[in-house]
């Protein structure tokens, strides 16, 4: 009897494996036609900013303030963030840094800081030393962003990098070259 249960046993591998083998070949061959094409899926969520950038001089007849006219190729929206980062040196390449930068001096500091409206923004220098330099006033570049909020909300985004913020692949920027300031023309 123990060699009839093994007879069976095998018979029934043999016959469980051939299933088996003729099941996978059958599957495998199974093709059809091409089903239609799916719709078309979202990209992702991007967002469109601009960029441009001032070169200003601080002065005492305007109390170390620049009003900066947004250039009227770009919209700014009310619910729009304007970031500012001013150009801190140069090591082989522009480092940027965002604003308010604080300078600490022997004698006070200075702080490069801003103010913004949907038209415009204002450069400024708030100090407690008694002279300010030429190093400190003349020349002074800045780049102006103009972000979505929503895109500045999401905590992934390290605005405080310059760098980062403009290689930022959900970002789509406007980046403008330097803007030049409107003269003031003063009517006697």
């Amino acid at each position: 009897m123990k060699k009839a249960n093994k007879k069976q046993t095998i018979t029934f591998k043999k016959i469980s494996a051939l299933f088996l083998i003729i099941a996978a070949a059958v599957l495998a061959a199974c093709e059809g036609p091409v089903g239609p094409v799916g719709p078309q899926g979202d990209d992702g969520i991007s967002y469109a900013g601009s960029i441009y950038e001032v070169e200003v001089d601080f002065t005492p007849n305007d109390d170390y303030s620049v009003v900066v006219d947004h250039p009227s190729s770009i919209e700014v929206l009310p619910e729009d963030i304007v970031l500012v980062y001013i150009l801190w040196e140069y090591d082989g390449i522009d480092i940027w840094r965002l604003c308010p930068q604080t300078v600490v001096l022997p004698g006070g500091v200075i702080q490069y800081n801003y103010d913004y409206t949907q038209y415009d923004t204002r450069l400024f220098l708030e100090y407690t030393v008694d002279e300010l330099l030429p190093a400190e006033t003349d020349n002074q570049i800045f780049r102006i962003a103009i972000l979505p909020i929503d895109f500045v909300a999401q905590k992934s985004v390290d605005i405080s990098d310059f760098n980062s913020l403009i290689e930022t692949p959900q970002l789509q920027l406007n980046i403008m070259d330097k803007v030049e300031l409107n003269p003031i023309i003063e009517i006697n």
